[in-house]
This record gives structure tokens, sequence and C-alpha cells, in this order.
């Protein structure tokens, strides 16, 4: 039976209780009595209210605007709407999407609205997964009550043998789960931070390792070792001291490397592929621990070099960052500056490395200038010892040069 119109709204109780499971209001001694408007008997209100997506589903609307009085505005949803990136499980692509769809269109429709699609961009990001590990009782069992032992696994109390089942999403009814305080407090939030981010795209699904997190925490303590005065740091010029005039050309590789990493991650920052940015600061940090000379170009390289680590590693492990930049020298918080930006000069390449393949398989790699004539780079794969020895027993027919990408030499 519909409530009149005349006893709108239905106004729902302050004092509920929630310390009983189920419904709250259900459980109200007073508020779901009531008398039917039809017959004038005793009855009884519905105590289910509108499900969570229900409200969910359109409050990118009214954050549009935060005058109280109106639903949403359509001035303020003109300037702000559609909503850039939207950001949601698997679940959500299905049920909150579809949800919010639906009211934009519905509005829409009814005038309120001149939207057709609520977001610009979707991105549908995947599950954490873990491996499953039952006991001779078909029990579940945590990973942290379970342990290898030679290629089998045991409980790590009564050393019982232990069933390992498939990796699936982490799940409290099956036991796959980590504890992220015991990871925090075993490893520190950057550490998880790192490994998660590093493991996958962000779309697909990622597998929890231990061996993954010990990997991810070496790399955090390589490079704090790299801004300490330990042993393994090296010398670096003073805080802000100018570039000097004349360059090595180990400090002038070092310097260009850093400005291609930062154009790298900026791109794949956009495009939400942090997997490749953790491996370009992997690829930044043995590029710098290569340099091994210390003259004054090549300590203002090295320096150069840890800034634009710290810099490029404080979106993802921001603790780190933050005291490998006060380990360098600086006052300010790294957090307040403006992002690094690459200079175009420095991405101009002068030299490249191309592959050098025998028949289609790779026999060495050749550094040639970027606009090096055809013939220079056939020469100098042809002088590459590997092809030398293959030519002693073959016959050379021909080399294909592909320009800034590769030579095949075919014997």
């Amino acid at each position: 039976v519909p409530v009149p119109e005349d006893q709108l709204p239905v106004t729902l109780p302050d004092d509920i209780s929630f310390d009983q499971p189920g419904n709250p209001i259900a459980h109200h001694p007073t508020w779901k009595h009531t008398t039917c408007p039809e017959c004038g008997g005793a009855a009884e209100r519905e105590t289910d209210t509108f499900d969570t997506f229900f409200e969910s589903s359109w409050y990118f609307l009214r954050f549009a605007d935060p005058d109280p009085e109106i639903a949403f505005s359509r001035e303020a949803m003109e300037y702000w709407l559609p909503v850039d990136q939207y950001i949601g499980g698997v679940e959500h692509a299905v049920l909150h999407l579809l949800y919010s769809r639906f009211f934009t269109r519905a509005l829409s429709a009814c005038g309120y609205l001149d939207l057709g699609e609520p977001f610009d961009g979707l991105m549908t990001q995947g599950m954490v997964c873990h491996q499953t590990f039952r006991d001779n009782d078909g029990n579940w069992l945590f990973p942290t009550e379970v342990r290898r032992h030679n290629d089998d696994w045991i409980t790590i109390e009564g050393e019982q043998p232990v069933e390992a089942g498939r990796i699936e999403k982490m799940s409290k009814s099956k036991r796959n789960v980590i504890d992220p305080e015991e990871i925090i407090r075993s490893y520190g939030a950057d550490t998880a931070r790192l490994f998660m981010m590093s493991d996958s795209p962000p779309e697909r699904d990622m597998e929890w390792t231990s061996s993954g997190v010990e990997g991810a925490s070496r790399f955090i303590q390589k490079i704090w070792r790299m801004t300490t005065q330990g042993d393994q740091a090296r010398p670096i010029c003073a805080a802000g001291e100018a570039m000097p005039a004349c360059l090595d050309d180990s400090a002038r590789d070092t310097i260009a490397a850093c400005h291609m990493t930062i154009a790298g991650f900026d791109e794949d920052i956009e495009r939400f592929r942090f997997n490749r940015c953790v491996a370009a600061l992997y690829t930044l940090t043995n590029t710098i621990t290569d340099l091994k000379g210390d003259s004054p170009s090549e300590q203002w390289a090295r320096r150069f070099g840890l800034e634009t680590l710290a810099q490029l590693l404080a979106p993802i492990a921001p603790h780190t960052a933050e005291e490998m930049w006060q380990n360098l020298g600086h006052d300010t918080m790294l957090a307040t500056l403006p992002w690094p930006r690459a200079d175009q000069e420095w991405l101009v390449q002068d030299t490249i490395t191309l592959p050098v393949q025998v028949n289609g398989k790779l026999r060495g790699n050749i550094d040639v200038s970027t606009d090096a004539p055809k013939e220079d780079v056939e020469k100098m794969a042809l002088a590459l010892p590997a092809v030398q020895k293959i030519l002693e027993d073959s016959t050379l027919k021909k080399v294909i040069v592909v320009p800034n990408r590769i030579v095949n030499v075919v014997v």
C-alpha cells in the first residue's frame, strides 16, 4: 500500500541502535508500526530502504555544486561534467557504472541535465590475488599459517601436510588474505606501495607474493643508501650548484637518461602504466650506479640523477622520497615543489644502439650516429667479432639495415 502524498516524506527515526545484526530500522520498537491509510487497521512500514547504488550512482552530479538547497545545478554541471576519469573494480562495471549511466540518461531525458555520458574515461583495475591453502580436513588456512618444505607446503604449527590450491582473488572466506598492517610493520608502507605498482598493469589481476615484497624492500634500501653517507655513497656536488660548462661523456649520458626517464614517466602516468614507471626507476637507479667517475661534471650529474630519482619516486614511495630529498641537502618538502620537466634538448639522441642479427638471431649490438650512412652501419655490423666468426664458415648474401631500428646479416 503506498503512503499518501500528504504524509510524505516519511521521516526515519534518529534513535536507532546498531548493536544487532541486520536492518536497524526493522529492530526499532515503534517506528515501523503505523496505521493502514486504506483500511485504518494496524500495519507495518516497509523497512528496506534504497540499495546503496541508488544513492551513490548520481553523487557526482551533486558534488558539482555545494548549494544545499537544490539537488544539482545545471549551470555547475555544464561547467564541471562529465567526470574526467572513472576508476572502479570489475564488479562496478556491471553495477555502479551501469546505474550511473542510467541515472544520467534518465535525468537528461526528463530535462534536468544535458549530458549523454557521465564519464569521459574508464579504468577498471584488477584484483589482488593470492594462492589458497587447505589442511587435511579441507579447512582453509591463512598464508601466515603455512611454509615451504622442499617442494611441498606444511603447516607452521604441527608441520602437517598442506594442499596448495589455485591463485584466486583475496577472500576472507578462503583466508588467502594478507594483513596490510603486518606488511607495513615489517617492510613499511612505501615497500607495499612500490610492490603493488610494480607487479603488473593496474587493469590486470596481481599476485601477492612474499618474494615480490622482499624485492621491493631491497630496492627501497638500495636507493636509500645512495643518498646517505655510507660506504656506497659516491661524491656529489653541492646543492644548487650550476651545471658545468664542460661535461664528460658519462655525465652527459646520465643527464640525458634522466630527461628521457622524466618524459617517459609523464606519459606512463597519464596512461596508468605504473608498472612501467617503477621499471624506469630501476633502470635510472642502475644508470646512476654505473656512473663511477668523480670529476666535477660527473658529481653534478650524480646529484641531478639522485634528485630526479627522488622526485619521480615521490608519488609511489613518498616517505622514502622525502627522506632522500632531505639527505641531499634540501630544506623544503619535495611534495611542495613543481613536478620535474624534461628538457627537450636533452631528448634528442645523437647516437643509438642497434641490435645486429645473423639470420634472425641476435649476435650483438652497435652504437651508431642517428644520421650514419647505411654503408657505415653495414661495416660496423660486419666488424662485430661474433659476426666475423660466423662469416669464417659462411657466405655473406646481404645486409639489411632498417634505419635506427635493426641490422640483419643474411648468410
